[in-house]
């Protein structure tokens, strides 16, 4: 543990903030050595995982940019999954992988966590691949999730990627990109499964270009991702290296058990508070599909929270709205359920 202090922009003000817990460190989990990122304003506070989307695309540098304000009240913990980021290696990246393997390690990661920071639960947030981590994870251990959080919410694999590829077409269409229009068109998905990598790269760039993945500041794909990449120096230009090998590689291993969920089928009940946090513009992972199971989902405790100028990512687009409303509905919550 170190005392450090940074400049963090809060929800509600910008504000210089020491911080008693912000370290990194490499764990062993389940055979693999991986990386988590941790921070905290002091001793004692509940516990927040972020479970990065992509495969293999992390976020630490973005929630630590832009809601290092949480540490106030909670402990963040935001971690390099299998195969990513700063967990990258060429072994975890040649080994044959299944999304379930993730669920293992985010449940041993939970069980560490737990018995490192003395708590009995802890609050998971999830990012598009994250939510399809952290639906199972809430799922299989309820005795260890205080809170799940979704954002970008997967549901459907199949009909995600068909309406998310429709959006694309007809945004083509409208806006007269006889470009864009060529390149989609033969390229859809069947199943959820594009004819080629460069159909989806494709499919992904329109996407952002058109609003469904960025709504306000609408980048190609390489400058969205990259550029904040090459910014921070939560990853060195050795790291980003590993970052694009280990994104490319888990893509295309694991998209066949992305497309194949099917949580409006699957599950149709947590037991722990849940909230949704999603971008009205999103169609990476359709809002509407969404809203659809978050509708007939049982939990003890649910809340629906829109973001009107967000798509994907409304921790990003709309930064300081997202911190207030995930913790006003903490703080809700923490009145009738434990947060730790």
């Amino acid at each position: 543990m170190t005392l450090n202090v940074d400049a963090t922009f809060g929800a509600k003000r910008r504000c210089f903030m020491a911080y008693e817990i912000d370290y990194s460190e490499y764990i062993e989990i389940n055979g693999d050595r991986q990386n988590i990122r941790v921070r905290a304003a002091r001793e004692g506070l509940p516990v927040f995982l972020f479970l990065h989307g992509g495969p293999g695309v992390c976020d630490r540098h973005l929630v630590l940019a832009n809601h290092s304000g949480l540490a106030e009240k909670y402990t963040l913990v935001c971690w390099d999954q299998r195969g990513s980021g700063k967990s990258y290696s060429r072994g975890s990246a040649e080994a044959p992988l299944r999304l379930n393997d993730f669920v293992d390690d985010a449940e041993f990661l939970l069980e560490y966590l737990a018995g490192k920071f003395g708590v009995r639960k802890i609050i998971v947030e999830g990012h598009s691949w994250g939510t399809a981590i952290g639906t199972l994870l809430a799922a299989r251990r309820p005795d260890l999730v205080a809170v799940y959080i979704g954002q970008g919410q997967l549901v459907n694999g199949a009909e995600n990627e068909r309406v998310s590829y429709e959006f694309c077409l007809n945004e083509a269409a409208r806006t007269g990109d006889k470009k864009a229009l060529e390149m989609l068109t033969g390229g859809a998905p069947v199943n959820g499964e594009y004819p080629t990598r460069k159909a989806m790269m494709v499919q992904r760039d329109c996407l952002t270009r058109y609003g469904g993945a960025n709504y306000r500041e609408r980048k190609g794909l390489v400058k969205s991702l990259l550029l904040p990449l090459l910014r921070t120096k939560e990853y060195s230009l050795g790291d980003v290296a590993k970052y694009t090998r280990g994104a490319l590689a888990l893509t295309d291993k694991l998209w066949k058990d992305v497309v194949s969920l099917r949580f409006d089928e699957e599950i149709k009940k947590l037991e722990m508070p849940v909230v949704i946090t999603q971008g009205r513009h999103d169609f990476n992972t359709p809002s509407s599909i969404a809203e659809k199971w978050f509708g007939q989902l049982d939990a003890p405790f649910k809340k629906w929270i829109w973001f009107e100028d967000s798509a994907h990512s409304p921790a990003d687009e709309e930064v300081e709205k997202w911190e207030t409303e995930v913790e006003r509905a903490l703080d809700e919550i923490a009145e009738k359920f434990p947060l730790r």
